[in-house]
């Protein structure tokens, strides 16, 4: 069988797996084929060459191997609580084995007095040390030299109830590359490329990263399959952007008519900064030149990214289109609606906001005004995107906050007027560069990197919990000059009680701390009007203090707050904190923003604290978070947001490898428009297969 027939075979049909195997993988992994089967790498790897004593097992190592013998076995407990103990000995000290299920098949298959080499991870309880379902191998058909890096793949609750644990897996993984031993896998990469960037052969890879002997093969197979990822990706990115401007020919924008020029003169609250200048220019440039605008406003938290999203949506009117404000929440989208109407008021332009609060007949007539173009700018939530909103000549699209869209509904716009509307999308999450290039890979990014003038840098200070008494004064003397504070407690999920408490417990303290003011509370709990009412009062200065979870993390402007608390600061990520930070510091005056954490913090957290107060520059802060996450995910730019799923690579943890991708995906996009060169059959042909499985091309629209 050629090695292209088996690799795409069902694994149902491999030895050791079944029908109803194949199955579960299917649901639990996705696993349907051998190659999906290859490509499921494993999460570490345990050298079985090294063999410890008793005597030598200490407090948290993740997992050991022992060489002894089982002296004797004891049952304990009835029923479903039935469990089986075993004791070892293996000259130096004693261990428990303890095995809650498979009672009888363990007492048939490791006999008291053979001697058995045995792996597990040691739990230490009250000086005795146990191992919970360890794995036995006879001592004489054990060798090392076969065995030098055990591989660990991850499982679930429903695999390991149909006997497919990582130990079977490694069993079927090996069984697949038996029915590789003719026929290698065929090269994805084209020579030219391999050679250049020094990369090790797929099929050595692929064996290597699943057996691999010593350190160095392992180390080279990774960096080759990382590679592969990374290119890929790279590939699907710069041939969807590349195809994207080939297709779409855009609205052209050619006048700068009354709206943009009043506004201009008359309604500028502030000269604009040199950035927000040259950001204006580069949009403007979009959209005069026949080409669909993809356009990526990247800027920090209070740049001035509304006043330029305005700007365009008035070149869209004065060119005859309308211009359509999407924001994540009711809450943000009610406040970009106030700030538009508010900056536009005694313009020729009909502002009017369409959220799912909007019902009845003032949403009757928003729509009729969209519909018939009466409507010149409208501002709302994922409710403008429904099949009832039917605008008549959609020319510009703002998103803001995009990654907490869907690509679902980022994609219905585009069909909201004969061309895709230009698309202008605004994020405050500072993202470096590196990762900027694959999150946004075919869009133009544009970078709003001052402040306005006349804004004072929010200072930022770290109190332990237990000795709040600063900070409360602190707060007072704000408060008494007429200011307002936020106090934020962490709510990670809406249906963690006990972040609710805790929100419930601080809104009391707060309310028994400051009894001659008004305290206020808002959480993603309380009713759409509830919470719009808490905004409101806080708005108006009717509540002094806002009790709060993470729902006013992204937007909402109030100039006259002047001190962000953040409760359990730990517990929040750098981007996140940042971008709480930035809800203060909106007016002239000096804004505060207090970190509150417990005494006892990891080394990372301390760090991560560290910075906050260190900078308020949110790209330095970017990359920091980068540096200090390693594998993890950045705020909204998680991996699942990516055309296809990465399986070795990490956007974070391997920027630098993926700007070397990128210029390999260039080279081949450079010398193979058409696609149609024979040296990259295998290239397009692997990009197709991806595309075919798991490739969703709109997510990077």
């Amino acid at each position: 069988m050629a090695s292209s027939a088996f690799l795409q075979q069902d694994i149902a049909y491999l030895k050791g797996i079944g029908p109803a195997r194949a199955k579960v993988l299917l649901s639990e992994l996705g696993i349907r084929t051998v190659r999906d089967l290859l490509y499921t790498f494993p999460y570490k790897y345990v050298d079985r060459t090294v063999v410890h004593t008793v005597s030598q097992v200490h407090e948290g190592m993740p997992y050991v191997q022992l060489k002894g013998k089982i002296i004797g076995y004891e049952l304990e407990g009835q029923g479903r609580k039935q469990r089986l103990k075993a004791t070892f000995f293996d000259g130096t000290g004693y261990v428990e084995f303890v095995w809650f299920n498979g009672v009888k098949y363990v007492e048939k298959s490791y006999k008291v007095g053979r001697e058995y080499v045995v792996l597990g991870k040691p739990t230490f309880w009250n000086g005795h040390i146990s191992f919970a379902h360890p794995e036995l191998e006879l001592a004489e058909n054990f060798k090392p030299e076969v065995h030098t890096f055990r591989p660990f793949y991850r499982t679930t609750e429903r695999m390991k109830r149909a006997r497919l644990d990582s130990r079977q897996l490694t069993e079927a993984i090996a069984q697949a590359f038996k029915g590789l031993a003719e026929s290698e896998p065929e090269e994805t990469l084209p020579s030219y490329i391999a050679e250049k960037y020094n990369l090790a052969p797929l099929s050595t890879s692929l064996r290597h990263m699943h057996f691999p002997r010593q350190t160095e093969e392992l180390a080279m197979a990774e960096r080759r399959m990382k590679f592969e990822e990374l290119f890929f990706l790279q590939l699907a990115i710069l041939r969807y952007a590349k195809n994207r401007k080939l297709k779409y020919r855009g609205f052209v924008f050619a006048r700068v008519g009354n709206c943009f020029m009043q506004f201009y003169r008359e309604k500028l609250p502030f000269e604009l900064t040199e950035a927000q200048k040259r950001v204006v220019h580069e949009i403007r440039a979009d959209l005069g030149s026949g080409r669909q605008m993809n356009r990526l406003l990247h800027g920090d938290v209070g740049s001035g990214k509304t006043m330029v999203a305005l700007m365009a949506c008035l070149l869209a009117v004065d060119n005859g289109f309308q211009a359509c404000l999407m924001a994540p929440t009711e809450i943000l989208a009610e406040q970009h609606f106030s700030t538009l109407r508010q900056m536009t008021e005694g313009l020729p332009l009909r502002v009017e906001l369409l959220t799912g609060s909007v019902k009845g007949i003032r949403r009757d007539e928003v729509l009729r005004g969209v519909a018939d173009g009466s409507v010149g700018l409208l501002v709302g939530t994922h409710a403008v995107i429904e099949p009832t909103v039917n605008f008549l000549n959609l020319g510009l699209v703002v998103i803001d906050e995009q990654h907490r869209f869907g690509v679902e509904q980022r994609a219905k716009l585009w069909s909201k007027n004969v061309h895709p509307p230009h698309v202008l999308v605004m994020t405050a999450t500072p993202i470096p560069r590196t990762l900027a290039m694959t999150v946004y890979g075919d869009l133009d990014v544009s970078v709003i990197d001052q402040l306005p003038a006349g804004r004072k840098p929010i200072r930022t200070l770290h109190y332990y919990s237990n000795n709040c008494a600063p900070l409360y004064a602190g707060m007072r003397r704000e408060l008494a000059q007429g200011r307002q504070a936020y106090v934020v407690y962490p709510l990670i999920e809406e249906s963690e009680k006990s972040d609710l408490k805790n929100l419930e417990d601080g809104f009391a303290a707060m309310t028994e701390l400051f009894p001659e003011y008004r305290v206020g509370k808002l959480h993603g709990k309380m009713k759409p009007q509830e919470k719009e009412e808490a905004m409101q009062a806080f708005l108006r200065r009717e509540t002094q203090i806002l009790v709060s979870t993470t729902v006013i993390e992204v937007g909402v402007n109030v100039p006259n707050a002047t001190v962000m608390v953040i409760e359990d600061a730990e517990r929040f990520g750098l981007a996140q904190l940042h971008q709480l930070r930035g809800r203060v510091g909106r007016g002239g005056n000096q804004s505060y923003c207090v970190l509150v954490t417990g005494y006892k913090l990891s080394e990372t957290t301390r760090r991560r604290i560290g910075i906050m107060v260190e900078t308020t520059d949110g790209f330095r802060i970017a990359e920091e978070d980068l540096k200090l996450r390693g594998p993890g995910d950045l705020e909204g730019t998680q991996q699942s947001g990516l055309p296809f799923d990465l399986k070795v690579a990490n956007v974070v943890r391997d920027a630098e490898m993926m700007s070397v991708a990128r210029e390999a995906a260039e080279t081949v996009l450079q010398a193979d428009p058409y696609e149609n060169l024979p040296q990259h059959h295998m290239v397009w042909s692997t990009l197709r297969q991806m595309k075919d499985r798991n490739v969703n091309f709109s997510a990077i629209s």
